[in-house]
């Protein structure tokens, strides 16, 4: 697999209008993805700021742009119904002419649930509606009527050795998780461990790294842990300069 680059921007202490025109750059530029997070307020920063949700800014990322594929890194599973969220999916997918990932994960953020009336319940306990919900997404997706465009991509993330990343293996076409490249590369081979156990070809899992703005400057360390795919977070204001460094560097690995 060529290497893909991407970004993810961050909903947060901007603007639609921002995210706009920074998305409409990024695909611009050559983005092979653009993704945003799934959460109600901000992670960092002033807590109260400017905050927008993921899958209505999906909606409008996939009608202005062309190229890049789309993705939430990544959906909250305890946000929406299962089947809800498939069709979702498959209707982003359909605005994007074919270009969505659905990416999705436990859940972590304690407020998001306090304010929004979901139960936050534990750690293990969101992970093992995860691994129930899982099959019923996929169960939905077969039924929808018409099915996605493009070839919808479903993407974990997380690290968890024991529980999400054999959940990878059972389930998804992509994995995410985070860098430093030590980091990576570890949670990589425990994958590829659940792979073998699962008799899951690990090949068929593109493998995703999010990393900092100020850790672009040699991918190939991460190319060397593992990952086909690098996606640089960017909060506001969107400079986009480290995504024009890793779409200058992608070509090395053509």
């Amino acid at each position: 697999m060529a290497l893909r680059v991407g970004v993810q921007l961050h909903p947060q202490a901007t603007t639609v209008a921002d995210l706009r025109k920074a998305w409409t750059e990024a695909d611009r530029m050559g983005a092979d993805s653009i993704w945003v997070w799934d959460h109600f307020f901000p992670l960092y920063g002033e807590p109260d700021a400017a905050h927008f949700e993921a899958w209505t800014l999906m909606a409008t990322m996939a009608a202005d742009t062309h190229n890049a594929l789309l993705g939430t890194l990544v959906t909250g599973n305890s946000y929406r119904n299962p089947e809800l969220l498939a069709d979702m999916a498959r209707t982003v997918d359909h605005v994007s002419s074919g270009r969505a990932y659905l990416g999705i994960g436990s859940g972590w953020f304690e407020r998001d649930y306090e304010e929004y009336g979901y139960d936050f319940g534990t750690a293990l306990g969101r992970l093992r509606q995860l691994e129930a919900d899982l099959p019923r997404i996929k169960r939905r997706l077969a039924k929808l009527n018409p099915p996605a465009m493009g070839d919808l991509p479903l993407l974990i993330g997380g690290s968890g050795e024991k529980v999400t990343l054999r959940l990878v293996a059972e389930h998804a076409d992509a994995w995410n998780s985070f860098g430093p490249p030590e980091h990576f590369a570890a949670k990589n081979a425990v994958l590829d461990t659940w792979c073998a156990e699962t008799g899951r070809d690990p090949a068929e899992i593109e493998r995703t790294v999010a990393v900092a703005a100020d850790d672009v400057d040699d991918v190939g360390r991460y190319v060397d842990a593992g990952a086909d795919h690098v996606i640089v977070m960017l909060g506001t204001p969107f400079d986009l300069d480290p995504l024009g460094s890793l779409v200058e560097q992608r070509s090395r690995f053509a």
